[in-house]
Protein backbone atom coordinates (compact mmCIF):
# COMPACT_ATOMS: atom_id res chain seq x y z
CA UNK A 1 0.00 0.00 0.00
CA UNK A 2 0.88 3.11 -0.49
CA UNK A 3 0.08 6.67 1.02
CA UNK A 4 -0.80 8.00 -2.13
CA UNK A 5 -3.47 4.83 -2.29
CA UNK A 6 -4.40 5.70 1.22
CA UNK A 7 -5.46 9.53 0.63
CA UNK A 8 -7.39 8.44 -2.83
CA UNK A 9 -9.74 5.80 -0.92
CA UNK A 10 -10.30 8.04 2.09
CA UNK A 11 -11.20 10.94 -0.56
CA UNK A 12 -13.43 8.16 -2.26
CA UNK A 13 -15.67 8.81 0.84
CA UNK A 14 -15.90 12.58 1.02
CA UNK A 15 -14.23 15.46 0.15
CA UNK A 16 -11.38 16.68 2.69
CA UNK A 17 -9.16 19.23 3.51
CA UNK A 18 -5.37 17.69 4.39
CA UNK A 19 -6.18 18.51 8.16
CA UNK A 20 -9.57 16.45 7.92
CA UNK A 21 -7.67 13.49 6.30
CA UNK A 22 -4.81 13.39 8.72
CA UNK A 23 -7.43 13.27 11.50
CA UNK A 24 -9.09 10.13 9.83
CA UNK A 25 -5.19 8.67 9.09
CA UNK A 26 -5.32 9.50 13.08
CA UNK A 27 -8.70 7.58 13.41
CA UNK A 28 -8.64 4.83 10.80
CA UNK A 29 -5.25 4.12 9.71
CA UNK A 30 -2.78 4.70 11.59
CA UNK A 31 -2.64 1.14 12.65
CA UNK A 32 -2.22 -0.16 9.32
CA UNK A 33 -0.58 2.87 7.31
CA UNK A 34 0.49 5.86 9.56
CA UNK A 35 1.88 8.69 8.22
CA UNK A 36 2.54 12.32 9.27
CA UNK A 37 1.46 16.00 8.23
CA UNK A 38 4.25 17.04 6.23
CA UNK A 39 3.85 13.19 4.28
CA UNK A 40 0.14 13.94 4.15
CA UNK A 41 0.32 17.20 2.49
CA UNK A 42 3.23 16.58 0.21
CA UNK A 43 1.48 13.30 -1.25
CA UNK A 44 -1.70 15.76 -1.60
CA UNK A 45 0.23 18.27 -3.86
CA UNK A 46 1.70 15.43 -5.76
CA UNK A 47 -2.07 13.76 -6.48
CA UNK A 48 -2.75 17.30 -7.79
CA UNK A 49 -0.05 17.37 -9.74
CA UNK A 50 -0.93 14.17 -11.46
CA UNK A 51 -4.54 14.96 -11.71
CA UNK A 52 -5.93 12.59 -9.30
CA UNK A 53 -7.29 14.83 -7.06
CA UNK A 54 -8.16 18.67 -7.48
CA UNK A 55 -8.98 21.25 -5.21
CA UNK A 56 -12.96 21.35 -5.16
CA UNK A 57 -12.95 25.13 -2.61
CA UNK A 58 -10.57 27.16 -0.33
CA UNK A 59 -10.93 28.48 2.81
CA UNK A 60 -9.61 30.57 5.22
CA UNK A 61 -5.89 30.59 6.14
CA UNK A 62 -5.32 28.65 2.40
CA UNK A 63 -7.30 25.65 4.04
CA UNK A 64 -8.17 23.66 0.57
CA UNK A 65 -10.23 21.04 0.47
CA UNK A 66 -9.95 18.50 -1.94
CA UNK A 67 -11.89 15.68 -4.18
CA UNK A 68 -11.39 12.70 -6.15
CA UNK A 69 -11.57 13.33 -9.74
CA UNK A 70 -12.12 10.54 -12.33
CA UNK A 71 -8.83 9.74 -13.10
CA UNK A 72 -7.80 8.91 -9.73
CA UNK A 73 -11.24 7.02 -8.92
CA UNK A 74 -9.61 4.85 -11.87
CA UNK A 75 -6.23 4.81 -10.43
CA UNK A 76 -7.70 3.68 -6.80
CA UNK A 77 -9.53 0.93 -8.39
CA UNK A 78 -6.85 -0.34 -10.52
CA UNK A 79 -4.62 -0.46 -7.73
CA UNK A 80 -7.30 -2.81 -5.63
CA UNK A 81 -8.07 -5.14 -8.94
CA UNK A 82 -5.11 -4.95 -10.77
CA UNK A 83 -2.01 -4.84 -8.53
CA UNK A 84 -0.91 -7.38 -6.35
CA UNK A 85 -0.29 -6.46 -2.89
CA UNK A 86 3.05 -6.64 -1.17
CA UNK A 87 3.47 -9.06 1.56
CA UNK A 88 5.71 -7.93 3.81
CA UNK A 89 8.50 -10.63 4.32
CA UNK A 90 10.38 -8.86 6.85
CA UNK A 91 9.72 -9.02 10.37
CA UNK A 92 11.77 -7.77 12.61
CA UNK A 93 10.25 -9.89 15.36
CA UNK A 94 10.91 -12.92 13.47
CA UNK A 95 14.34 -12.02 12.83
CA UNK A 96 15.00 -11.78 16.71
CA UNK A 97 13.43 -14.96 17.33
CA UNK A 98 15.76 -16.95 15.06
CA UNK A 99 18.72 -15.75 16.85
CA UNK A 100 17.25 -15.96 20.35
CA UNK A 101 19.75 -19.18 21.06
CA UNK A 102 22.62 -16.81 21.51
CA UNK A 103 20.42 -15.12 24.89
CA UNK A 104 20.57 -17.30 28.16
CA UNK A 105 16.99 -19.15 28.02
CA UNK A 106 15.31 -17.07 30.46
CA UNK A 107 16.44 -13.87 28.32
CA UNK A 108 14.66 -15.34 25.53
CA UNK A 109 11.42 -16.01 27.23
CA UNK A 110 11.99 -12.52 28.54
CA UNK A 111 11.72 -11.37 24.89
CA UNK A 112 8.32 -13.57 24.74
CA UNK A 113 6.75 -12.19 27.20
CA UNK A 114 7.19 -8.78 26.13
CA UNK A 115 5.79 -9.83 23.09
CA UNK A 116 2.62 -11.36 24.82
CA UNK A 117 2.81 -7.85 25.76
CA UNK A 118 3.27 -5.67 23.51
CA UNK A 119 -0.01 -7.99 21.63
CA UNK A 120 -2.21 -7.45 24.80
CA UNK A 121 -1.79 -3.14 24.39
CA UNK A 122 -2.16 -3.33 20.54
CA UNK A 123 -5.11 -5.31 21.35
CA UNK A 124 -6.31 -3.32 23.87
CA UNK A 125 -5.76 -0.05 21.71
CA UNK A 126 -7.80 -1.69 18.92
CA UNK A 127 -10.37 -2.65 21.13
CA UNK A 128 -10.63 0.64 22.59
CA UNK A 129 -11.11 2.19 18.74
CA UNK A 130 -14.47 -0.46 18.34
CA UNK A 131 -15.67 1.15 21.82
CA UNK A 132 -14.53 4.66 20.38
CA UNK A 133 -15.69 4.87 16.72
CA UNK A 134 -18.99 6.35 16.06
CA UNK A 135 -19.43 3.55 13.08
CA UNK A 136 -21.76 4.40 10.46
CA UNK A 137 -23.07 2.30 7.38
CA UNK A 138 -20.82 3.86 4.97
CA UNK A 139 -18.19 2.13 2.95
CA UNK A 140 -15.50 3.29 5.20
CA UNK A 141 -16.77 2.04 8.09
CA UNK A 142 -17.84 -1.09 7.32
CA UNK A 143 -14.54 -2.28 5.65
CA UNK A 144 -12.79 0.05 8.53
CA UNK A 145 -14.28 -2.34 11.36
CA UNK A 146 -12.88 -5.59 9.00
CA UNK A 147 -9.97 -4.35 8.71
CA UNK A 148 -9.96 -3.08 12.81
CA UNK A 149 -10.97 -7.36 13.44
CA UNK A 150 -8.17 -8.44 11.79
CA UNK A 151 -5.94 -6.39 13.80
CA UNK A 152 -7.72 -8.02 17.09
CA UNK A 153 -7.33 -11.33 15.21
CA UNK A 154 -3.78 -10.88 14.49
CA UNK A 155 -2.71 -9.49 18.30
CA UNK A 156 -4.38 -12.55 19.64
CA UNK A 157 -2.54 -14.98 17.47
CA UNK A 158 0.83 -13.38 17.92
CA UNK A 159 0.16 -13.38 21.65
CA UNK A 160 -1.14 -17.12 21.97
CA UNK A 161 1.94 -17.88 19.43
CA UNK A 162 4.21 -16.05 22.27
CA UNK A 163 2.75 -17.61 25.12
CA UNK A 164 3.77 -21.05 23.30
CA UNK A 165 6.73 -20.43 22.61
CA UNK A 166 7.94 -19.34 25.20
CA UNK A 167 6.96 -23.01 26.53
CA UNK A 168 9.27 -24.35 24.10
CA UNK A 169 12.35 -22.77 25.43
CA UNK A 170 14.32 -25.46 27.60
CA UNK A 171 15.87 -24.39 31.02
CA UNK A 172 19.19 -25.28 31.62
Amino acid sequence: MSLRHALLGLLSERPASGYDLLKRFETSLANVWPATQSQIYTELTRLAGAGLITVAAEGPRGRKEYVLTDTGLSELRHWLTETKPQLSTRSDVLLRVFFLGVLEPGQARAYLTGLIEMSEEGYRELRGLTDAIDWGDDDLSVYGRIALEYGLRFNAMRREWAEWAAGEIKST
